[in-house]
């Protein structure tokens, strides 16, 4: 945390670098003026849409959310039943009335298969990126930071960024800002990550040092004076703008929950719709059950103010929940989606309207998936297995097409009945949704990676 209020510290290199707008994501000083070097050939790059993927980990079952297929026998087809959409003939799990309502408005993919069943994060993080994240691919080809707001292009929203009382972060499965070849500096700025977010992104600054710029200027030139000693001075002066104006105007403000209307705020919130004394602790997953009730809403409304501001790839990813094996850490498939679902109709309907209301819907794409699926048939014990043959993909707004079902599965819910969907087909549709792929093929010193993940085949029947 950068602190200022000690009139005797000088202004230090690592300090002033925190300060920048593109330190956020822990960027070194020639990646920083690199960076700022190509901020405005990468905005010829930008579609100006943004995108939020909701990450569900640990693998959602296909059959429980949006594809019940009450017509197969017993053992297979939803074990939590089915409920009527505004789209005729289209159910969902019962579980999602909310998201029922909103069905005209959301696309669903019922042919959308993984590829495994291994618990990773594939498609934020897979062969088909290259090893780097979604975040990190698109601020390769965007900019760490959008000059004109001083926001992260990309962010990535754990538990912990809106709520300091969850628990931290699981990372056993994958790095969810990993950036692969493209190096450390286009990690996506991730809040609340084993820091205080609010306090870490403020300027330590009493009034009277802050009115006296003179003081922190001569500190600056300095710093500018070793800078050109050591021949590093091009760029500065724009470095040093921006240092300031990414905090100073406000920046922070996006990250803080208690700058939103709190009605806004109420009407996200999913703590109250599963409490902990209505969860069983016998699970080992008791405390993310918890986790995710209390957060979940309130991230999906920080991704919102984000994007918002300035930000592109917003990332949030929830603590590892999904798994409904019904063993000694899982809960069975209709006890867990009494924990589960709630809080994901309340919370992705509650962004959906909100979208909606702002005039957002054409601007912001949202994802929600996991790593995979759950078996056609439910085991002994009452729960669905690993299963990456096919698994839930719902998409809403950017273009999305309303109302509609794409693809099909089979007649037990485990294949796809027609073209399969794939990573590869949603990388690059999120990455078409925020990057101009004609412009990226023409624009020089663009890695193969990103050329090569941003020019495939986008999900068929989308755009």
């Amino acid at each position: 945390m950068l602190a200022f209020c000690d009139p005797r510290r000088a202004l230090g290199r690592r300090d002033f670098l925190r300060v920048g707008s593109l330190a956020l994501s822990g960027v070194s000083l020639g990646q920083l003026l690199q960076a700022q070097s190509a901020a405005g050939e990468a905005h010829r790059l930008l579609t100006g849409k943004s995108v939020i993927f909701l990450f569900l980990q640990g693998g959602p079952s296909q059959f429980e959310t949006f594809d019940p297929k009450m017509s197969a026998p017993a053992g297979v087809r939803s074990a939590t039943g089915e409920i009527a959409t505004t789209i005729p003939g289209v159910t969902f799990g019962s579980n999602f009335p909310k998201l029922a309502e909103l069905a005209k408005q959301l696309t669903i993919v019922r042919s959308f298969t993984t590829g495994d069943a291994n618990h990773d994060i594939k498609p934020l993080v897979c062969r088909d990126t290259f090893g780097a994240s979604l975040g990190a691919l698109y601020a390769r080809g965007a900019g760490t930071t959008d000059p004109a707001s001083g926001m992260p292009r990309s962010a990535l929203l754990y538990p912990r960024a809106v709520d300091p009382t969850t628990g931290p972060e699981i990372v056993s499965f994958g790095n969810h800002g990993a950036t692969g070849a493209l190096g450390a500096g286009y990690a996506p700025f991730m809040p609340g990550a084993g820091a205080n977010l609010q306090q870490d992104m403020q300027l330590k600054l009493s009034t009277e040092r802050l009115d006296d710029r003179r003081a922190l200027l001569g500190q600056l030139d300095r710093f500018r004076r070793s800078l050109e000693a050591s021949g590093q001075l091009e760029g500065l002066d724009a470095l040093r703008q921006q240092a300031f104006s990414t905090i100073l105007r406000g920046v922070a403000g996006a990250f803080d929950l208690a700058k939103e209307d709190p009605g806004v705020v109420a009407r996200y919130d999913t703590a109250p719709l599963v409490r902990p004394d209505q969860i069983n602790r016998k699970w080992n997953n008791y405390h993310h059950y918890v986790d995710n009730g209390k957060s979940l809403g309130k991230l999906l409304l920080l991704a919102r103010r984000l994007c918002e501001a300035g930000c592109g790839m917003v990332t949030v990813t929830t603590s590892f929940v999904w798994d409904m094996h019904a063993d000694v850490n899982n809960a069975t498939m209709v006890e867990g989606m009494g924990y589960m679902a709630p809080p994901l109709d309340h919370a992705v309907s509650a962004l959906v309207n909100d979208l909606r209301d702002r005039g957002l819907s054409d601007r912001v794409l949202l994802v929600c998936c996991g790593e995979m699926g759950r078996t056609p048939r439910i085991n002994a014990l009452g729960g669905r297995d690993h299963w990456g043959n096919l698994a839930p993909l719902l998409l809403y707004g950017a273009g999305m097409p309303r109302g509609a079902v794409l693809g099909q599965s089979s007649r037990d819910g485990g294949t796809p009945a027609s073209e399969p969907i794939t990573n590869k087909h949603l990388i690059a549709t999120v990455l078409q949704t925020l990057l101009d792929p004609a412009e990226l093929r023409v624009t020089r010193g663009m890695p193969n990676e990103l050329v090569m993940a941003a020019t495939a085949d986008p999900i068929p029947g989308v755009g």
